[in-house]
């Protein structure tokens, strides 16, 4: 009963404690808060912005048409007017290199359509992706069409000229090209 009648009286002094700390507190206005709107220097004031006031620049950069060649604006007005959207090309590696393994999953299975569609999307994802182009050739080749064969051999080798494939893909342009002289 004593450790009952102890304990009560602990939580009712800690309680007022507690009370005492809240009253000291907001006799003592403004220690860590800041002052009212209204007590702003005027000075200060006037060189904030409000979120009315901000208008957020979308120029381009000053070399933009230098530095991104490829991208310019895409009409899809049809009035002749010209339009303000800038084309984008999307980039986005990790994609292209998923579509690269699934792809090669096709490949070895034997399903070269299947192959052929994931590695132009990987193309669409990363348009140098040599990878893509170097079995988007042996895709072409298996399926009996040799003029797509030695485009995509030949952008291989201007991309890695002494890449990994670089002597299958040689072999294999000479090869598609003695069978087209025939």
């Amino acid at each position: 009963m004593r450790s009952l009648l102890r304990t009560v009286l602990i939580a009712l002094c800690l309680g007022g404690w507690a009370l005492a700390q809240q009253q000291t507190d907001q006799d003592q206005p403004g220690q860590n808060q800041s002052p009212p709107r209204s007590d702003r220097d005027k000075e200060a004031a006037s060189t904030e912005s409000s979120s009315r006031d901000t208008r957020v620049d979308l120029s381009p950069p000053k070399d933009d048409a230098k530095n991104h060649p490829n991208s310019g604006i895409v009409d899809t007005n049809p009035e002749d007017e010209p339009a303000d959207v800038q084309e984008m090309h999307p980039w986005n590696p990790y994609r292209a290199m998923k579509d690269d393994e699934v792809g090669d999953y096709y490949f070895k299975r034997k399903s070269y359509k299947a192959a052929l569609a994931r590695y132009q999307d990987a193309l669409i994802w990363k348009e140098k992706d040599a990878v893509a182009n170097f079995r988007m050739a042996q895709c072409y080749e298996k399926l009996d069409q040799p003029d797509e064969a030695i485009v995509h051999y030949q952008e291989y080798l201007k991309i890695l000229p002494e890449g990994p494939f670089a002597k299958d893909a040689q072999k294999a342009l000479q090869k598609l090209k003695a069978e087209a002289k025939k």
